[in-house]
């Protein structure tokens, strides 16, 4: 059975592609491939994200507040809409993540988010998870607000299966067309060559990988895909909107010129 409750400590990374390439041979030492990517280089995961209609959840998030939470819909590829995905809370208190999530069939996931109410328990449901996300859509009004996706290479420690290492690759968005079903595509949220690096354990990192971090210049920072994505959407509005005005400044100089002028031919 996967596992449906994950407690344990994040830092992010983002690196280039030529340190991406330099460190798999060292990581190769302590580690090893996800079971997919033993097959495969990546595997791709793709997520729908719920807020409320002004985007609480995600402001909230971006305010670096001591405790924060959020909703959002998982699958692997694109599945179809009897194919079971993942419905997930994901809460950071104090900087320790806690992810609880629960296996639904897609039209389960849908309605259970759109009407608040749960779906017949079936065996692979987790009850207790169930219960929480019908708690939060109580206090929430929430709606599908972002698809988001990005194809991933996992690592895990040999010795202690608590560390996990994650490179996530061709990050890509949209704010419409919100079904996983719908395709995978999107516009892409970082450079080309950019790479976002997730170190995640139980305890602390082990020394081995804090020297390693340390040769290659590996630097801490604070990353959400989501949160970079509101702020880019914010930015482009508020271009667009001062594009707008700018327009509309530049009609009404022209027409009170024109203006002026037939007032001095009649």
């Amino acid at each position: 059975m996967a596992i449906e409750v994950f407690k344990r400590h994040e830092c992010k990374f983002l690196i280039d592609e030529d340190i991406y390439k330099e460190i798999q041979n060292k990581l190769s030492e302590y580690m090893e491939l996800d079971e997919y990517n033993k097959t495969h280089e990546f595997y791709t995961i793709s997520n729908i994200y719920y807020d409320t209609p002004d985007s609480y959840l995600i402001r909230h998030s971006l305010s670096k507040p001591e405790y924060k939470e959020k909703l959002r819909l998982r699958a692997y590829g694109v599945p179809r809409e009897d194919e079971k995905v993942y419905l997930e809370i994901k809460k950071k208190v104090c900087g320790v993540v806690n992810k609880r999530r629960t296996k639904l069939r897609l039209n389960e996931a849908y309605d259970f988010v759109r009407t608040g109410q749960k779906p017949e328990l079936k065996k692979y449901m987790n009850k207790q998870v169930l219960n929480e996300i019908e708690y939060i859509l109580k206090i929430y009004d929430l709606e599908p607000k972002l698809y988001l996706a990005y194809d991933r290479k996992a690592m895990f420690g040999i010795e202690s299966r608590d560390l996990r290492i994650t490179f996530d690759t061709n990050i890509r968005s949209r704010r419409y067309d919100l079904r996983l079903e719908s395709g995978d595509y999107g516009e892409s949220l970082l450079p080309e060559g950019k790479w976002l690096m997730e170190v995640k354990a139980e305890k602390n990192i082990p020394l081995w990988l804090t020297k390693l971090l340390s040769e290659y210049k590996i630097y801490k920072t604070s990353f959400s895909k989501y949160g970079k994505e509101y702020e880019r959407m914010i930015r482009n509005n508020r271009i667009l909107e001062g594009e707008r005005n700018i327009c509309l400044n530049q009609y009404s100089v022209q027409l009170g010129t024109q203006q002026q002028l037939v007032h001095q031919y009649l």
